[in-house]
């Protein structure tokens, strides 16, 4: 949302075409009439124990003092990067004078809930003319409203038939989804457009999606070299490979490409035919990924390929041997930065909220892949973490929560839908500890094991969050929550694959 001297403004329908007022409007008024009081909640400028806030004497010093060794060569990015330091420090000590409180015994400030549900209900609202450059992003603005108030405890039914009027006319009828009517297919968007249907979570919405022109669009998209182009004629990156993988999972599309696809020409028959090579060939000399071969590493691209590769089969496989584990450990262990405690996208730049989902949803996928093959329905007996949940938590709590609702890169920037819903993404992550078991609800074996990840809260003794704090688990692949995922997938299941004249044909089935 744009801000206007400080303060967070309101964008919305015009009132002559509104029955009922604005979504953020009726929820601040429900919160008015029945807000939940926090359990023991101090008045502002206390502690959660009742003491006046002194949180730097209650914050390990790794979160509050410069790291021992610095770098001696001072250069453009030592220079900003000790700049972002010391803006942060401030929030992370609990000093600094635009930070809400009440700050828990460990120093963490509470999460802003209905501040932050206020904002992403006004981020569903009508856009001013500058946006317009957001135009082709359509899908995306859903996805990020939707995902962000799931992940806060709030139910998003009342905007299913919205979701569901907004998306339709983006598909098109040679398959996939536009950023906006009559805009070009493209797989980021027909990506956020899927999970939105599956946050809405009816047969209607699932209805929506023309099945048989998706796989021949996928076809199409399909490239000799085992990725995936993000849309005909466009760039192919490991983007591309995720959300494919993604959109034939979650709608259990065939994997038998179409006749017609020029991919079959390289010798493929499948969709997925060369894909894992191909993102093992991503893998940079550092050890991070990049978005196509022999390029820089980047966080994002490091998720896409590690979710595409544990889409494909069980990580203790397809990570484990697709990827150079030790070296790939070392670069995402070096994007989190200590005292900030949030994570970097690359080699030398500086911390960002968005990364807490897109290099903090890593840790899980390497963590089972390390694990190895589940035994059963139970946690694996793994000690400790590969990387600070504590660290992580506070760099969100104390410095990406704008003071009037949404969640930001870092302190003096601006919040907005994408970085509040990424960055309640990666807070979730700290929350919770996924992992991997030996049965699926999947009937279909394609992809079966993408879809037997469960979850366990981790151990109030040693969270720096407050119980009430705690968000709603998403599925470490689908970025949605679990149900979600799994109701999609299953509700697909029992459609049958129909062919060009509409009719069943056991040669297209799963």
């Amino acid at each position: 949302m744009p801000t206007v001297a400080g303060k967070r403004r309101k964008v919305r329908f015009p009132l002559a075409h509104l029955k009922t007022a604005p979504l953020a409007t009726q929820h601040q008024q429900q919160q008015q009439r029945h807000k939940p009081k926090r359990p023991g909640k101090p008045s502002t400028g206390e502690s959660l124990s009742g003491k006046m806030a002194s949180p730097a004497r209650r914050i390990p010093a790794l979160f509050t003092q410069p790291p021992p060794i610095r770098d001696p060569l001072v250069t453009e990015t030592i220079d900003l990067q000790d700049a972002t330091m010391n803006k942060c420090l401030p929030f992370l000590k609990g000093v600094a004078d635009s930070q809400p409180g009440p700050f828990n015994a460990c120093g963490v400030p509470a999460l802003q809930r209905d501040d932050h549900i206020a904002y992403l209900y006004d981020s569903l609202e009508d856009y001013p003319a500058g946006f317009v450059a957001m135009d082709a992003s359509r899908p995306w603005m859903v996805y990020w409203a939707l995902a962000g108030l799931t992940l806060l405890g709030e139910s998003v039914s009342r905007v299913n038939q919205r979701v569901m009027t907004s998306l339709r006319p983006m598909q098109n009828r040679t398959g996939g989804f536009g950023g906006g009517h009559g805009q070009t297919s493209h797989l980021a968007s027909s990506y956020a457009a899927i999970l939105s249907l599956a946050m809405v979570g009816t047969p209607d919405a699932f209805a929506l999606v023309d099945r048989q022109a998706m796989w021949r669009w996928l076809g199409r998209l399909k490239q000799a070299d085992g990725g995936f182009r993000v849309c005909e004629g466009g760039e192919e990156d490991v983007r591309g490979a995720y959300c494919a993988t993604v959109i034939i999972s979650l709608l259990d599309l065939p994997l038998a490409l179409p006749p017609d696809s020029a991919a079959r020409e390289a010798g493929f028959e499948n969709l997925t035919d060369g894909l894992a090579e191909y993102l093992s060939r991503c893998q940079s000399f550092e050890g991070g990924i990049s978005g196509s071969p022999g390029v820089e590493a980047h966080g994002a691209y490091a998720f896409c390929a590690l979710a595409c590769l544990a889409i494909l089969g069980p990580p203790e496989q397809t990570i484990a041997r697709h990827m150079n584990l030790p070296l790939l450990l070392s670069w995402l262990s070096a994007r989190q930065y200590a005292p900030e405690g949030g994570f970097s996208g690359r080699t030398n730049k500086l911390v960002d909220g968005c990364y807490s989902h897109w290099v903090g949803g890593c840790w899980p996928l390497l963590q089972s892949a390390l694990d190895g093959k589940p035994q059963a329905d139970k946690p694996p007996t793994t000690v400790g973490s590969l990387f600070s949940r504590e660290g992580l938590a506070r760099y969100i709590l104390s410095c990406c929560q704008h003071p009037v609702g949404g969640l930001r890169d870092k302190p003096g920037k601006h919040a907005d839908s994408y970085h509040t819903c990424y960055v309640l993404t990666g807070l979730s992550a700290t929350q919770h500890v996924h992992y991997r078991t030996d049965s699926s609800p999947c009937s279909h074996k394609n992809f079966a094991a993408a879809f037997s990840w469960q979850f366990t809260p981790t151990n109030p003794e040693e969270d720096v969050f407050e119980k009430y704090d705690r968000l709603t688990a998403f599925h470490p692949l689908f970025v949605v929550p679990h149900d979600a995922a799994r109701k999609m997938r299953l509700w697909f299941e029992g459609e049958p694959f129909a062919n060009d004249q509409g009719e069943f044909d056991p040669g297209f089935a799963p």
